[in-house]
């Protein structure tokens, strides 16, 4: 496992932001592995990812915050270490589709994503076994109008003893409350299937179909209280035709999803990510 450190920062664009922050490291002996940047002149905006070897560095987690303040003073940074030797807990929820849960299983199995699965949970049983086949803990918790408060609190329960980082919401079909959102921030990750803004919300195969689209797609993005309209982190698309059906549009869908899911968590875990103006700006 590499042992390195990515800091994440956004400020307002102004002259000597790199060259601070590359002397900075040079001045503690890192030795920098990654850098990219990104200015937003609309919004007056500098984004920022840069990865750096730990090995050699007098600058760590305990340390950083103390050594970094006159720099992230300087120039009013928002900025977030992550080290990669603390890998991310991430819980997956799903409903009966199971498709995209058995691509992140297996891509997590095959070392594509560094991160931890300590639960997945889902409202109905049909995972159960793909669940046991990887060793991963199963919880069933049924949710329907009557218990939704009751159900949610339950996988609260479960996300603080398995302390859980963020969730994949891997085909689970149900509405989250404004207070489940509200409790992870930019920390929960949908796959919605469609290529949103197009065909929100439920049945968008079938719509899509009615409508005649000439292209599908499917879209994964961060979680907000508004459905379906939270930060795009990644999309893709596929070509159909007046010969394929409902069922050739689910088919051909679901590869999509699996693919834009996958993607959109591994750029999570890899920290390559910041949002800002309910969009994404993902790091190469």
């Amino acid at each position: 496992m590499k042992n390195t450190a990515t800091l994440l920062i956004t400020c307002p664009d102004q002259k000597g932001i790199v060259a601070a922050i590359a002397d900075f490291l040079f001045q503690h002996n890192a030795n920098i592995l990654h850098a990219d940047q990104h200015q937003d002149s609309e919004n007056n905006l500098f984004l920022m990812r840069v990865e750096w070897d730990l090995s050699d560095s007098d600058v760590n987690a305990d340390n950083f915050n103390e050594n970094f303040a006159t720099i992230a003073n300087r120039f009013n940074m928002h900025w977030q270490l992550k080290l990669s030797q603390r890998r991310p807990r991430m819980a997956i929820m799903v409903s009966q589709y199971d498709h995209c849960l058995a691509d992140l299983l297996h891509r997590h199995q095959s070392g594509e994503l560094a991160c931890d699965i300590p639960l997945i949970i889902s409202n109905h049983l049909d995972s159960k076994r793909l669940a046991e086949f990887y060793n991963i803990p199963f919880h069933h918790v049924v949710v329907s109008k009557e218990n939704k408060i009751e159900a949610e609190n339950r996988q609260f329960e479960l996300f603080e003893a398995y302390e859980v980082d963020f969730i994949v919401l891997a085909r689970y079909m149900q509405i989250l409350s404004p207070e489940f959102v509200k409790r992870y921030p930019q920390r929960i990750i949908n796959i919605h299937h469609s290529f949103l803004p197009a065909f929100i919300g439920a049945r968008p195969y079938h719509r899509a179909f009615e409508r005649g689209v000439k292209l599908i797609g499917a879209t994964s993005h961060y979680v907000t209280e508004v459905l379906d309209e939270g930060p795009i982190i990644e999309q893709d698309i596929d070509r159909i035709s007046h010969r394929d059906q409902v069922e050739d549009l689910i088919q051909k869908g679901r590869d999509l999803e699996r693919i834009v899911l996958s993607r959109a968590v591994r750029w999570h875990v890899e920290n390559r990510i910041l949002l800002y103006a309910n969009k994404t700006v993902i790091f190469d």
